[in-house]
């Protein structure tokens, strides 16, 4: 599948787009992931300014100065490519989101009581979909993943998946994933997620 590479924190450390790509050798970068995930329980009551803005940063402006540091690997890795069509093997960015970003099937409030973490996700989704139509010209593929409810620390131990479980998941979505699925949402058994 090429060299896989995760970073959230580019613009902040600029350096790490020169570290891969002089650790790349000049095959460029088949697979960009883009994964943070900072969960502060907030309600529509109790969530503050500083709240949205920390997670704002995390969860959008992260991915999307990532996506721009290594956008000109992703080309690289897609130009020499010799596969047609979209796919992980060529060039991809994968960003992690949640089915809580959702808006057409939103998870009960209550459930998921951090409205900072969700509302930002929502606006990862459209950075994805952003992504997706300014980098179809460039064969590159975008897609947000929905990794499932793990039990992590995060996940707590109520969720419905073990790691094992999500990433045998994620690593078998990951291999089929093509241009139909360009510029959605998808979770780990490659089921669409509603916007």
């Amino acid at each position: 599948m090429g060299q896989i590479l995760r970073s959230y924190r580019s613009r902040e450390h600029p350096g790490t787009a020169k570290k891969a790509e002089a650790h790349l050798g000049g095959s460029g970068l088949n697979l960009l992931i883009n994964n943070a995930r900072v969960m502060p329980e907030s309600t529509l009551e109790s969530a503050t300014a500083a709240d949205m803005l920390a997670m704002y940063k995390i969860n959008v402006v992260g991915p999307m100065f990532t996506g721009q540091a290594f956008l000109p690997l992703l080309k690289k890795a897609e130009q020499k490519s010799t596969q047609t069509g979209l796919s992980c093997s060529k060039a991809a960015i994968i960003n992690v989101s949640t089915i809580g970003g959702s808006i057409g099937n939103t998870p009960r409030l209550a459930t998921f009581p951090v409205i900072s973490y969700r509302c930002t996700k929502a606006a990862l989704n459209m950075l994805t979909r952003c992504q997706s139509v300014t980098h179809k010209e460039d064969w590159i593929l975008c897609i947000a993943l929905h990794p499932g409810w793990v039990k992590t620390e995060l996940g707590t131990a109520k969720a419905e998946l073990t790691v094992e479980d999500s990433v045998q998941g994620i690593l078998k979505v990951l291999s089929t994933l093509s241009e139909k699925h360009h510029g959605i949402i998808v979770d780990w058994t490659e089921r669409t997620v509603p916007w």
